[in-house]
């Protein structure tokens, strides 16, 4: 089996085995990967060679095309007009997208027990600067974090606490100014009964919020700190009130 490998590092290999791929071949074997359809030649080398003439643009295109085909004849399938790697090859990200759409579908059944943060961890492409990559790398870190934060709640409905916190910590590790992610590892503490953990939580996003943006938790987020306990009127919660100027 042929898989091409975006996450972390372009390898391309066969039965485990890293296959010899051209390097001027490599963008186009990870559009292709990206695109997972049928796309115009036209468009590829375009995508690929912005900064030059059309006609020197397919003309590389045609150079490219020659040297994949002959050393690694089983990746591309060709037609007149379009380009795409061959049915059978697998590519890597495609199931990591489709483990994070099932986890934020809250209507598809995930296997909790056979998922964790880890499974959604991978870098697309480190290093590339190409318009395309970049565009998809921020595609899959958006769709990572929304996974993170629903496997977080799937697991915190669950009872299981510890992984819950483990994948909401690691949606804020991804993206520390992201205000859902703190709100779901807070609501971790709170079911457990870490309320001190809770209002700590809280004051880190609020001073990283007020020094990073200037701006203040919503409301949303200190709610939680307001309706889960018997300590309402007590002093934790009056703190958290002052954090709170929105």
């Amino acid at each position: 089996m042929v898989v091409v490998r975006l996450l972390d590092r372009f390898v391309v290999t066969s039965g485990g085995v890293a296959m010899h791929v051209p390097a001027s071949a490599h963008r186009l074997v990870a559009l292709l990967a990206l695109r997972g359809s049928p796309v115009e030649r036209s468009y590829v080398s375009q995508c690929l060679w912005m900064d030059k003439t059309e006609a020197r643009a397919y003309a590389n295109l045609r150079s490219v095309i020659w040297r994949l085909r002959r050393s690694s004849p089983q990746l591309v399938s060709l037609s007149a007009s379009h380009l795409s790697l061959r049915r059978d090859v697998e590519v890597d990200i495609d199931a990591l997208r489709g483990l994070a759409r099932a986890l934020v579908d809250e209507t598809s059944a995930v296997e909790l027990s056979a998922v964790d943060a880890e499974s959604l961890s991978g870098e697309l492409l480190p290093g590339w600067c190409d318009d395309f990559v970049e565009l998809e790398r921020e595609r899959l870190r958006q769709m990572r974090l929304h996974a993170l934060e629903s496997l977080s709640h799937r697991l915190l409905r669950a009872g299981r606490h510890a992984l819950a916190l483990d994948a909401a910590l690691a949606a804020v590790a991804a993206d520390p100014l992201r205000e859902t992610a703190h709100r779901a590892v807070i609501a971790v503490h709170l079911a457990e009964g870490n309320l001190g953990e809770a209002l700590r939580q809280f004051s880190s996003l609020a001073d990283l919020l007020a020094r990073e943006l200037g701006i203040a938790p919503s409301r949303r987020t200190a709610e939680l700190l307001d309706v889960r306990s018997d300590w309402a009127t007590g002093p934790a919660p009056r703190q958290a009130a002052r954090l709170l100027t929105i």
